[in-house]
């Protein structure tokens, strides 16, 4: 008998060109056999990697009321998964959603996506990553790379560190509230990138090849391959190795004359990630 497929819901903006975002999202999750729903934030034009004069569309207004009409059909989802999240007002919505579809047995997945290199990013002030805490306080895994794990803690962004310090951001992570961190963009070693995974008893890392350069979409790509091999897999250290691996896969899948504002070629390397799945037979 075939199981039922799992339901899962993403909350974040549409870039219409460049890979990231829901147009990574959607089609991993629904590659990873989840029925996926999406509940769009902003629509723009271009991410705004590398892009200028890019339109964007705040979508605020509509998102409550399309979780009241979902809540009229009695929709339930096994996870719920956000990323870009543009305002203050966006971060107060997001909560109200999770505690409108928060059950015992589903997961919270947030992706504060909101800095990287150092830097907030456009649009940001700097009050905005204690409200991105907050939320952050609500979910069962949080997925923040090391500069925003650095503002979640309102902490100086350190390009140097060692294994100490890793394990120690880890556990400050924990301590705002959240239950599992996955901890990306980590690296001991040359040549070696990843990511540490912490529950709040153990810590264990997923590491792959690294790339050379800067790829934009790769932290979406990650998270949300995160979350459909967690769901597919139960497991949330397996899930972080398939995500790895996945996303080295998307890289070197993508050709080097390839201008890398337009993201990497995640659709050629989706059958590898479905493999490691087990959706193959």
């Amino acid at each position: 008998m075939k199981q039922a497929q799992k339901k899962v819901l993403t909350i974040q903006d549409i870039s219409c060109v460049g890979r990231c975002s829901l147009t990574v999202a959607l089609p991993i999750l629904s590659a990873a056999g989840m029925e996926t729903s999406v509940l769009p934030t902003a629509v723009l034009s271009t991410h705004t990697g590398g892009f200028t004069g890019y339109t964007y569309r705040d979508l605020t207004v509509d998102m409550l009321p399309a979780v009241a009409h979902w809540k009229t059909l009695g929709l339930g989802f096994d996870a719920i998964y956000t990323g870009y999240l543009g305002s203050f007002e966006q971060l107060t919505l997001v909560s109200e959603i999770f505690d409108t579809f928060q059950t015992a047995d589903n997961k919270i997945v947030v992706d504060p996506a909101m800095a990287d290199n150092g830097k907030l990013y456009g649009g940001f002030t700097k009050e905005f990553p204690n409200g991105m805490a907050k939320l952050c306080a609500k979910a069962d895994i949080i997925v923040p790379n090391l500069t925003e794990a650095a503002f979640l803690l309102g902490e100086e962004y350190r390009e140097h560190y060692d294994k100490a310090y890793i394990e120690g951001l880890l556990q400050r992570l924990h301590a705002l509230g959240c239950g599992s961190i996955v901890l990306t963009g980590v690296s001991f070693a040359p040549h070696r990138l990843g990511a540490a995974v912490y529950d709040g008893r153990e810590i264990v890392y997923a590491f792959s090849d690294q790339m050379e350069g800067t790829y934009h979409g790769t932290g979406d790509i990650f998270a949300s391959a995160l979350v459909g091999a967690l769901l597919t897999s139960g497991s949330l250290t397996k899930a972080a190795q398939v995500a790895t691996d996945y996303t080295l896969a998307c890289i070197q899948a993508t050709p080097a004359s390839q201008e890398r504002r337009y993201g990497v070629h995640f659709e050629t390397a989706l059958p590898g990630y479905m493999n490691a799945l087990g959706l193959f037979p």
